[in-house]
C-alpha cells in the first residue's frame, strides 16, 4: 500500500513534528511534508497553540507547486475553526492530488471528518503509514481526546538494588549528571511537574527545566492534602504552581495565593487528595503529559489510584543495602496477583540505566 518512497517522506514529517515537542501544548505535535515529482516542495510544522498549523505552513512554501502534489500529514487535517481556520479548507483550496496521514485525530471534533472531507472533494487519502511513531509523539494528546486525562509519566532514580534513597532519605546523587540532565528533557516535554510535600519538605526542590533548553515551563502542580507547605519552599518561586489539598485552611490559603498559587480542593473519602479526579482536572484545563517526580509514599498512591502510564526509571549501577524505595504499596496475595509491566525502552545515560515501562 505505500512505498518505500512514502515510508521516507512520512519520517520527515514526523521528524518535523517532534521540533514542537515542547512547544505545541495543548495542540498535538504535527509535521507536513508536500511532494511533487518525487521532491518535497514544502515543508512544514506546528510550533505553538495559536499559530499556523503545519499544513498552513507547507502550503504557504510549496505555492503553486502545491496542485496536484501528495501531502504528507502525521495528524488528519483539522476541519473545525479553533484558533485557527480549518485546515483541510486550504489543502482542497489547494487542489492537492494526494493526502497521506499516519493517524485519524482522536479530538471528537475531528476523528475522521477531515478525511471524509477531503474525499468527497475527490483527493485520494491513505491513512496509518507509521501510525504508531505518529501515536507516540503524541501519547499525551490521544489520552487527554480518549480518556479525558493526561498521560502520566513517573520518573524514578533508584540503585540497581530498587532504592531510592538512604534510610535517612538523601538521595543527592544516586544517578550521574547526564541522567540528571536527560531527566530535564523529558521535563521539558511535559505540560506539568507534579511532587509531593514530602518531597518539597525533604528536598526543597525547584523542579523546573534547567539543564536544557526551553521556551516555557511547565506548570508546577503540588500534592498537599493538609497545606503543610512551607512558604518559602522553592517550588513557590518562578513558574505558577497549583496546589491540590483536601482542607480548608482560609490563612494559609491566603498566602498561598499571595504567592501566585492557585488552590484546587479535590478531598477523598479519606481525607487525601482525590487523584483520579486531580488528573482529570488536569485533562479539563488541556495539559497532555504530566511528569511526576515525588516520594515513594505519593508514588505509591498514583499507582493504586491506576492514574500512572508509564515509569521513567534511572537505575545506577551501585547497591545501598538499606533505604527508600520506589514506592509504597501492599504486597500481592500471591506472585500471579504482582502488578504487571512492559519494556518499552532500555538505553544507556552516561554510566547508568534508562528503563521506559509501561502499566
Amino acid at each position: 500500500m505505500f512505498t518505500s518512497a512514502d515510508h521516507g517522506f512520512m519520517t520527515r514529517a514526523l521528524e518535523l513534528a517532534a521540533k514542537g515537542l515542547t512547544t505545541t501544548t495543548p495542540n498535538p505535535r504535527v509535521g507536513c511534508v508536500i511532494v511533487r515529482d518525487g521532491q518535497a516542495v514544502g515543508e512544514g510544522w506546528h510550533r505553538r497553540a495559536g499559530e499556523p498549523h503545519a499544513e498552513l505552513v507547507a502550503l504557504g512554501e510549496a505555492g503553486g507547486r502545491a496542485r496536484g502534489a501528495t501531502v504528507y500529514l502525521t495528524l488528519e487535517p483539522c476541519s473545525h475553526f479553533g484558533r485557527t481556520p480549518p485546515c483541510v479548507d486550504a489543502l482542497i483550496e489547494a487542489r492537492v492530488g494526494r493526502v497521506i496521514t499516519a493517524m485519524e485525530d482522536p479530538n471528537p471534533k475531528v476523528n475522521g471528518q477531515g478525511l471524509s472531507r477531503l474525499r468527497e472533494a475527490g483527493i485520494d487519502v491513505r491513512c496509518g503509514l507509521l501510525q504508531h511513531e505518529a501515536t507516540e509523539l503524541n501519547i499525551g494528546f490521544v489520552s487527554r481526546m480518549m480518556r479525558g486525562r493526561p498521560w502520566v509519566r513517573m520518573k524514578l532514580a533508584a540503585s540497581l538494588d530498587g532504592l531510592t534513597a538512604l534510610p535517612d532519605g538523601r538521595s543527592q546523587w544516586i544517578t550521574g549528571e547526564p541522567a540528571r540532565r536527560d531527566g530535564h528533557a523529558w521535563r521539558a516535554r511535559a505540560c506539568a511537574v507534579l511532587t509531593g510535600i514530602g518531597t518539597v519538605r525533604d528536598d526543597d526542590p525547584r523542579l523546573d527545566v534547567r539543564f536544557v533548553e526551553t521556551t516555557r515551563q511547565p506548570l508546577k502542580v503540588l500534592v498537599d492534602s493538609r497545606l503543610g507547605v512551607d512558604l518559602d519552599a522553592r517550588l513557590l518561586k518562578g513558574a505558577p504552581v497549583l496546589v491540590a489539598c483536601a482542607v480548608d485552611n482560609p490563612d494559609k490559603e491566603r498566602e498561598l495565593r499571595d504567592r501566585g498559587c492557585e488552590l484546587l480542593k479535590l478531598p477523598d473519602a479519606n481525607g487525601k487528595v482525590d487523584l483520579a479526579a486531580l488528573m482529570a482536572e488536569l485533562g479539563n484545563r488541556g495539559l497532555n503529559e504530566v511528569h511526576v517526580e515525588a516520594g515513594y509514599k505519593l508514588n505509591g498512591s498514583l499507582v493504586r489510584a491506576g492514574v500512572v502510564d508509564e515509569l521513567l526509571l534511572y537505575m545506577a549501577p551501585a547497591l545501598l543495602g538499606q533505604g527508600l524505595g520506589m514506592f509504597e504499596l501492599p504486597a500481592p496475595p500471591d506472585l500471579e496477583q504482582r502488578r504487571a509491566l512492559r519494556f518499552t525502552e532500555v538505553d544507556r545515560v552516561g554510566t547508568d540505566l534508562r528503563v521506559l515501562a509501561r502499566l
